[in-house]
């Protein structure tokens, strides 16, 4: 079995956070195959569900990642900060202040206010990622885990959807608009990463690519997490280029994902929800894609041999982050896949 020095995971939000964290729990266990708890875990974190409210630069998905994996997640919301108050919140809805849709509470404010200091003072948003986590990362792992933005360059995703008062039928909204207002409940049209095609990879994450020994997709959304770090320019192209197996986990079991809404967004680009057409989708690398194997749950295991025929090596094992231990187990079950090259 090869030694794992360094892992690294192209990770949206919720499910990404919790899978590197059951993956870092699984290293430290040993019971991850190669790994050890001196192996370094790099995670490249979807930043095109940025945007900016009440005058501050808020970042999803870097800070589910900063939060989870340094302990001060809301467990149970699996966003924001634990023990969290809303007063900004109920005085700016006193004042009438849009949109009062989306909450920010107490504690997150300061992180906010602290990278939107640092940003309007010239830092980078990898510059200010890395001091901030010198807060939340460094207590609690040192310097064996690190955590990238995709870019530092502004990309934002967009979706289209129905809107029989608008001229064209439709109208476009800004990616947490349709998540969080409107909870994802209406159909989306198209999806639009604006900005993505002139952007260029943050400093450090197609070296952390090139040099892994394991990259792993872990079951963040394939199109608007992990399909947006991959359609940022050159990032693709390493993951197909990097000496190290490349590995991921169906964000889909049985016919719906499990958390968040793989399944809209999926069907928003015509393909399949299922556990095996989001393993095709991402492709085979020796036919052009990006994947050497794919791990779909038990109960989707009448799928192996349909990705097996697309060039995808795959296994069926439980899939369900029920707590750290499930989670490295699905951590170890990946890395066995590819890593010593079992069937």
């Amino acid at each position: 079995m090869p030694t794992l020095r360094r892992v690294t995971v192209l990770s949206g939000g919720v499910g990404g956070a919790r899978f590197v964290q059951g993956l870092l729990h699984g290293l430290r266990s040993g019971t991850v195959p190669g790994g050890s708890a001196d192996t370094e875990v790099t995670v490249v974190a979807n930043t095109a569900d940025d945007w900016w409210i009440h005058g501050l630069k808020v970042c999803p998905d870097l800070d589910t990642v900063m939060y989870t994996l340094g302990d001060g997640i809301d467990v149970e919301r699996g966003w924001g900060r634990r023990d969290e108050t809303w007063s900004a919140r109920t005085e700016l809805e006193a004042y009438g202040v849009e949109p009062t849709w989306f909450g920010l509470g107490d504690r997150d404010i300061a992180t906010h206010l602290v990278r939107t200091q640092m940003l309007e003072a010239g830092f980078t948003l990898s510059q200010v990622t890395e001091a901030l986590c010198r807060r939340w990362l460094t207590p609690v792992h040192g310097d064996g885990v690190r955590l990238l933005p995709m870019s530092d360059d502004r990309v934002e995703t967009h979706v289209a959807v129905a809107d029989p008062e608008s001229p064209s039928g439709r109208r476009v909204v800004h990616f947490q608009e349709y998540w969080v207002r409107l909870r994802a409940a209406v159909p989306a049209e198209t999806v639009l990463v604006v900005g993505q095609d002139a952007a260029t990879p943050a400093p450090g994450v197609l070296e952390a690519i090139a040099g892994a020994d394991l990259v792993v997709l872990p079951p963040s959304n394939p199109v608007v997490s992990v399909g947006t770090i991959l359609g940022v320019p050159g990032v693709r192209d390493a993951v197909r280029a990097t000496s190290a197996p490349v590995v991921g986990l169906s964000p889909i079991v049985g016919a719906s994902h499990v958390h968040g809404m793989a399944a809209q967004m999926l069907t928003s680009i015509g393909v399949e929800v299922s556990a095996s057409a989001v393993g095709i989708h991402y492709g085979a690398r020796e036919r052009g894609g990006v994947l050497d194997g794919w791990l779909v749950d038990d109960r989707d295991a009448d799928q192996v041999a349909r990705l097996e025929d697309a060039g995808v090596r795959a296994r069926a094992v439980p899939l369900m982050m029920s707590d750290h231990d499930a989670t490295a187990a699905m951590a170890a079950a990946a890395a066995s896949l590819v890593v010593d090259g079992a069937a």
